[in-house]
C-alpha cells in the first residue's frame, strides 16, 4: 500500500495503511484465518479494473462526447457551435463594433476636414492622416481610463439590464484593446509628421508657404530641427517614449519575467517593474494637455479638443483612486488567524470591517505596508458573504507574494503577538458573480483557481439554510436569486492542495440538508488513470474507508476523489440529468490550466451542451 501511495504521489501513514489492510482483511478473510490468499486479492484487483481498461486517454475523451450523439445529429451540433459562439461574443461584438466605427467614423471626419484647409497644399494627404489618427487618439486616451474604473464597473454590474447588455467581464481585455488602438494611432500620427509633415513644411515653396501657412510660423520658413525644437514635438515625443516604456513592459513575457527573456532583461522586469512603469500614465496625461494646447495650424480654441475629450475619465479615475486611499484608512483590518499550506499557501482570516458587504465570487485588493505603500493586490474571498469574517488564500506566485507569505511565516515562527498590518479595499465584482444568474451552476476550478468558487459555495449553503428564517435580515437574504443546483469540481495536481479547503469541505458536506443543492467533487491529476493496475489498490482502500468512515483518504474530507478520466463521466451525467433545464451557468476559473482539462471541456460543451450559458 505504501509503495502503491508513493508511486501516485500520494501521502499515507503506516498507521493508515495498516487501518487499511485490516479493512481488506476484514473483507476477505470471512473465516477469521489471519491470512488471505493471493488468489483471492488478486481476484478483487482485477474486479477494480473496468472492462476495457486498456483503452487510452485520449480513446476515452473520443468516445465519450460522440456516443451522447446519433450520426443524424451532426447538422443540429453544427448549429449548436454557432449558438454558442453568439451567446459567448456578442457582447463584445457589439461593444467592439461601435467602438471601431467611433473611430473611423473621427478619422475620416478629421482627414475631410484638412483636406479642404490651405494647410493641405503644402503637406498634401499627409497632414490629413496625422489630423485623423490625432482625432482617434482623444477618444483612445479617455476610453482607455473606464475599464480600470472598478468601482464604477462593481456598480453598474449590479443593474441586471446592463450586466446583460455589456461585457464587464472584459473590461481588461478591452483595456488592452483599446491601448493597442493607442499604439496604431500614434504610429500613424507620428510618423507622418516625422516623415512627412516636417520635411514637406521645411522644405515647402516660398510662395505657396507665404499663401497658406506662413503666418502660423511669424512668416518664417523653420528648418527641420526647429521644428523638432518646438513645444508640440518635444512633448509629444516625451510622451511616445513614456507610452513605448509602459506598453513593453505590459506584454506577457517581461510581466511574467519569461525564461526566454535575456538575464540582463529578466533582472529588471516583472510585476513590480509593470505596476510601477504602467504610473508613467500620469505624466503622459500632463504632456498631452501641453501638447493639445500648442498646435502648429490654429489658434482656435474651439479645435483643442483634447480636454473635452479626457476630462470626465481623468476626473472619474482620479476620485476613483482617491477613494481607495480614503477607504483603505478606514478598511485597516486586524488578522485574526494567519494559517500555511502545503504549495507556499497562505491563508488570512480577517476582521470584517463595519458596513463591508459583498457577493460570492467578488475580489478585495489587499495592501501590506511593510512591503510596500503602493502596491495593491486582488485577492478573491473565500469567506461567504454571511460570514463575520473575511479569508483570502494567497499562493505565492511572485514577488509580492512570495514577501507576504515570509513576512507571515516568520511571524507565526518566532510566535509574534501581532500580525503585519494590511490594508484592504473593495469589494469588487467579477465574473464568478454571475452565477446567481442561473438554475444550474456548474464550478470548475483548477488549483487555486477554485478560489472564488468556495465564496460562492458558501453563499448558496447560507442561502439555503436561511430559507425558514424568521429574522429580517434573513428574509431579505432569502429574497436574493440563487441557483437551485450547484455541481462543484475541483481539479488539482498535488494531494497536498486539499488541505486549503478542507475544513469548508466538511462543513458544507456535514449537512444532509446542503446535499441535494451543491455537489462536490475532486479530481486528482497525479493519480494514474483509472483502470491502471498502478491505482487499483489506491482505488480499493478508498472505497472501503468511505463506506466504513464516510472519509475518502486521499482528500480527508466527506467529498470523493477521483481520477481526471471521470470528469469526462461526470459532466456527462450532470448534462443528461438537466438536458430538459434551460438556465445553465459555466464557470470555470484556472491559474494554470492543462491542456487535457482545456479538451475535455471544449470537447464536453461544444459538441454536447448548446443550451449552455457561458461567463
Amino acid at each position: 500500500m505504501l509503495i502503491s501511495a508513493s508511486t501516485n504521489n500520494l501521502s499515507l501513514t503506516h498507521e493508515e495503511a495498516q487501518d487499511s489492510a485490516a479493512l481488506i482483511m476484514e473483507l476477505l478473510d470471512k473465516e477469521d484465518q489471519g491470512y488471505i490468499e493471493v488468489s483471492v486479492l488478486k481476484s478483487v484487483l482485477k474486479a477494480s479494473l473496468p472492462k476495457g481498461s486498456s483503452s487510452s486517454n485520449s480513446q476515452l475523451l473520443m468516445s465519450t462526447p460522440h456516443n451522447l450523439h446519433d450520426d443524424d445529429d451532426q447538422e443540429a451540433t453544427k448549429l449548436a457551435r454557432a449558438e454558442i459562439l453568439f451567446r459567448s461574443y456578442w457582447r463584445r461584438g457589439w461593444i467592439v463594433s461601435i467602438w471601431l466605427i467611433a473611430c473611423l467614423s473621427l478619422f475620416v471626419w478629421k482627414f475631410v476636414q484638412y483636406r479642404n484647409r490651405t494647410a493641405f497644399q503644402v503637406m498634401g494627404y499627409c497632414i490629413s492622416t496625422s489630423k485623423g489618427a490625432a482625432e482617434t487618439l482623444k477618444l483612445n486616451m479617455a476610453l482607455i481610463l473606464l475599464p480600470v474604473c472598478r468601482n464604477t464597473l462593481t456598480w453598474l454590474r449590479k443593474n441586471r439590464w446592463m450586466s446583460s447588455i455589456l461585457p464587464f467581464n472584459d473590461n481588461i481585455n478591452f483595456h488592452k484593446l483599446i491601448a493597442g488602438g493607442i499604439m496604431i494611432g500614434v504610429i500613424l500620427h507620428g510618423v507622418t509628421h516625422l516623415a512627412c509633415d516636417f520635411p514637406r513644411i521645411s522644405g515647402s515653396d516660398p510662395s505657396i508657404f507665404r499663401q497658406t501657412i506662413a503666418s502660423r510660423f511669424g512668416y518664417h520658413e523653420p528648418t527641420y530641427m526647429e521644428i523638432l525644437a518646438t513645444t508640440e514635438v518635444l512633448t509629444g515625443i516625451a510622451m511616445v517614449l513614456l507610452m513605448a516604456i509602459a506598453f513593453s513592459l505590459a506584454t506577457k513575457w517581461p510581466r511574467r519575467r519569461s525564461t526566454l527573456l535575456p538575464l540582463s532583461i529578466r533582472q529588471i522586469t516583472g510585476y513590480n517593474t509593470f505596476w510601477y512603469s504602467h504610473h508613467l500614465f500620469i505624466l503622459v496625461y500632463v504632456l498631452l494637455i501641453i501638447h493639445s494646447m500648442f498646435l502648429f495650424l490654429t489658434n482656435n480654441v474651439t479645435e483643442k479638443t483634447t480636454w473635452m475629450y479626457i476630462t470626465i475619465p481623468v476626473l472619474l479615475y482620479a476620485g476613483e483612486r482617491i477613494l481607495r486611499v480614503i477607504r483603505s484608512r478606514f478598511y485597516e483590518v486586524d488578522i485574526l488567524k494567519a494559517s500555511i499550506y502545503p504549495g507556499k499557501v497562505l491563508s488570512l482570516k480577517m476582521q470584517k470591517p463595519e458596513g463591508f458587504s459583498f457577493h460570492g465570487g467578488m475580489y478585495i485588493f489587499i495592501q501590506c505596508p511593510q512591503i510596500s505603500q503602493l502596491q495593491w493586490h486582488p485577492y478573491s474571498l473565500t469567506s461567504g458573504p454571511q460570514d463575520d469574517y473575511l479569508t483570502v488564500h494567497i499562493r505565492t506566485l511572485g514577488d509580492w507574494s512570495h514577501q507576504m507569505y515570509s513576512l507571515f511565516q516568520e511571524a507565526m515562527l518566532k510566535g509574534l503577538k501581532g500580525y503585519p498590518k494590511v490594508h484592504i479595499d473593495g469589494p469588487y465584482g467579477a465574473p464568478s458573480q454571475d452565477h446567481v444568474k442561473y438554475e444550474i451552476t456548474m464550478l470548475i476550478g483548477l488549483g487555486i483557481g477554485a478560489t472564488p468558487f468556495i465564496s460562492i459555495l458558501k453563499d448558496i449553503v447560507n442561502g439555503v439554510q436561511k430559507e425558514n428564517c424568521d429574522n429580517a435580515n434573513c428574509r431579505e437574504y432569502s429574497l436574493r436569486k440563487s441557483p437551485s443546483k450547484a455541481y462543484f469540481y475541483w481539479v488539482t495536481r498535488e494531494q497536498s492542495s486539499f488541505d486549503w479547503f478542507r475544513d469548508i469541505m466538511k462543513e458544507i458536506s456535514n449537512s444532509n440538508q446542503n446535499q441535494s443543492v451543491v455537489e462536490m467533487h475532486n479530481f486528482l491529476t497525479s493519480v494514474y488513470q483509472e483502470g491502471d493496475v498502478r491505482s487499483a489498490l489506491i482505488k480499493i482502500i478508498q472505497a472501503l474507508h468511505h463506506a466504513k468512515n464516510g472519509i475518502d483518504i486521499v482528500s480527508k474530507t466527506p467529498v470523493h476523489t477521483f481520477w481526471p478520466t471521470k470528469l469526462v463521466q461526470h459532466i456527462s451525467k450532470i448534462g443528461s440529468e438537466t438536458q430538459r433545464r434551460k438556465n445553465w451557468g459555466f464557470l470555470l476559473r484556472a491559474i494554470s490550466i492543462s491542456r487535457r482539462i482545456k479538451e475535455i471541456v471544449h470537447q464536453i460543451f461544444n459538441q454536447n451542451y448548446h443550451k449552455i450559458c457561458f461567463s
